[in-house]
């Protein structure tokens, strides 16, 4: 059998140009999941006419949706977390199919192509057209996660452990400054829509969707110029989807055995629902409890992105000089503070307050988290998708079940400050399974110990 040669790990180049991803998609993740799209989508729903749309005896905007009524913002909801569930089915057989044949970013550049081409889409989504907007959103989604996959199953490809905070914080770093920076410019283009041609807010917003998809495949470019695929010389037949299960089987095999790895992604999976129903629910939980206007949450985005680099960079530096345990407890309990306090906040400044304390706990798990994991994983495998898709489809299960949690308890008690509380179980939850996962200090020997 012939042995396969594994690239040096630590060139400067490569892990800059892997970072650089972070700075191409962080901005569908900022602009359209966080900041410009919410608001759009709240505004066109709502100010759409009544055929098809309305208000219940609680104010809230009811859409028909393929023969269905829904709150406009439960539907959201229910359509990211159906994206997700899409992720959590697919992203396992695709990955272990990459790791057999050695085409990760193959993958890649196709989710990554997918989600950006959606969206473009999104410029032509006016809120009559709600399911085709609908469409264009559970599109890039599935595209920007299923990118994920392959992107993160890199980092342990190119990188040794003892570089893997650093790095991942770098890439969050890179993402969270380049995502702003877009926004910033799509923020001027709106305000100032006139001065660039543009008739009104809506053309100019909805020009916005276009930018991003535009960066997202521009500057994606440099990763896959620079990321390169490991050869398996497996050829690729039709029975390459039965080898994708098999690796996938496999992999699942290894994190089962190892009492570290299966624990602290049983911790990973209750904490990412939180975290991420969190993240992706706070513009509709701003506007509806606290009164926020469009441009006020949009400030509110603004603050947690760069509120984020100096979060993720201190977490790594815990994580580093201390524990990866120490880091993630500590941010777990700064979440369930968040969670608390958003059931009592009433004001406009208090909302600001949380804002920034979300934004510093917002970068510091996904960072460390994701290098955590990474050093988990065994370094001599070539099995990094396999490995990543388990994780990613962790946290999109988890995401699937947050979001849709928190949509079920808002359809239900019509109470959005309960949803927000609700989702404090689960970080609780979290750092039980992290606790018993019992982490060394340094991760990477958990691997050598099992």
């Amino acid at each position: 059998m012939k042995t396969i040669q594994l690239p040096e790990k630590n060139n400067p180049k490569v892990l800059n140009a892997w970072c650089s991803y972070d700075w191409a998609n962080s901005v569908y993740n900022l602009t359209v999941t966080s900041a410009i799209f919410p608001i759009y989508y709240n505004s066109v729903t709502s100010a759409a006419p009544p055929d098809g749309f309305g208000k219940n005896a609680n104010g809230e905007t009811m859409i028909d949706f393929l023969g269905l009524t829904f709150d406009s913002q439960v539907l959201y909801s229910y359509a990211i977390s159906a994206s997700f569930l899409v992720i959590v089915f697919l992203a396992p057989i695709l990955s272990g199919i990459a790791d057999y044949s050695g085409k990760k970013k193959s993958f890649m550049q196709f989710f990554t192509y997918l989600g950006s081409i959606a969206c473009l889409g999104l410029f032509f989504f006016k809120g009559l057209n709600i399911e085709y907007g609908i469409l264009c959103a559970f599109l890039a989604s599935i595209g920007y996660a299923g990118s994920l996959v392959f992107y993160n199953g890199f980092l342990p490809q190119i990188a040794t452990p003892d570089r893997m905070d650093k790095v991942s914080a770098r890439g969050y770093s890179m993402g969270y400054i380049g995502s702003v920076v877009l926004l910033v410019l799509n923020l001027v283009m709106i305000f100032f829509h006139d001065k660039f041609g543009l008739a009104t807010e809506g053309i100019a917003t909805r020009t916005s969707f276009l930018t991003v998809g535009i960066w997202w495949i521009g500057f994606s470019q440099i990763a896959f110029y620079y990321l390169k695929d490991i050869p398996t010389n497996h050829s690729m037949t039709t029975g390459l989807l039965t080898k994708g299960f098999n690796e996938l089987k496999k992999v699942f095999a290894k994190v089962r055995a190892s009492q570290h790895t299966f624990r602290y992604l049983l911790g990973f999976f209750f904490l990412s629902m939180g975290v991420q129903s969190i993240m992706l629910m706070a513009p509709f939980f701003g506007e509806r409890t606290i009164g926020m206007e469009g441009t006020e949450m949009i400030a509110i985005v603004l603050i947690l992105q760069l509120v984020a680099i100096p979060g993720a960079i201190a977490f790594s530096r815990i994580a580093m000089k201390i524990s990866n345990t120490t880091a993630i407890l500590i941010a777990i309990i700064l979440w369930i503070g968040i969670c608390v306090a958003a059931y009592f906040i009433t004001t406009k400044t208090e909302f600001y307050i949380l804002a920034g304390f979300v934004g510093i706990v917002m970068g510091a798990i996904q960072s460390v988290s994701r290098s955590t994991y990474a050093q988990l994983i065994p370094q001599t495998t070539t099995d990094t998708a396999s490995y990543f898709s388990l994780y990613d489809v962790t946290e999109k299960l988890a995401i699937v079940i947050g979001t849709f949690t928190y949509g079920r308890v808002l359809e239900i008690s019509h109470n959005v400050r309960l949803s927000a509380l609700s989702m404090g179980i689960f970080f609780i939850a979290g750092g039980i399974f992290l606790v018993f996962a019992r982490l060394p200090r340094r991760v990477s020997d958990a691997v050598a110990s099992n």
